[in-house]
């Protein structure tokens, strides 16, 4: 399966025909820096809690932001393509935060890593447009992308 890189207002379109179908549209986010094990894991168990997935990768600008000018490894492109491996639906998105385009997607169900917990910033946005958070536990054995960059080689 190699799901669709493709605009913002694209992807809510696409949700909006899902919805009408009957189908249960499932939204996560996040960086994706050197697709890993751990990001694996959270891709297969945001799909197993609806029929559709569909991923916000953060821009290199707003990766930038939150993790410093060292990140990302990748480009955005590169973390798009490689997350279509594993969802429906992928777009790049500038914002800090997905409560913008939460609020214009209107998904079914929002994952999120359990490191967010319950009050997590887009906790708020999911109680006014009725969608359920799902959080992921995190699997420490199966490393980050921080840790994967700390990793020195042996001598």
């Amino acid at each position: 399966m190699m799901g669709a890189v493709l605009p913002l207002a694209e992807a809510v379109s696409l949700v909006e025909g899902w919805k009408k179908e009957g189908k249960t549209v499932v939204t996560t986010n996040g960086t994706f820096d050197l697709l890993h094990r751990g990001h694996i894991f959270l891709l297969e168990e945001c799909r197993k809690q609806g029929d559709m997935l569909i991923v916000g990768v953060n821009s290199n600008a707003s990766v930038q932001r939150y993790k410093g000018p060292r990140r990302p490894i990748e480009d955005e492109k590169v973390r798009a393509q490689n997350v279509a491996k594993y969802a429906d639906v992928v777009f790049i998105f500038e914002d800090d935060d997905p409560r913008a385009w939460l609020k214009k997607m209107k998904p079914d169900v929002h994952c999120n890593a359990a490191t967010y917990g319950e009050d997590c910033i887009e906790a708020p946005v999911l109680r006014e447009i009725g969608a359920r958070l799902y959080l992921v536990p995190i699997k420490k054995e199966l490393g980050s992308t921080t840790q994967i960059t700390q990793e020195q080689p042996s001598v």
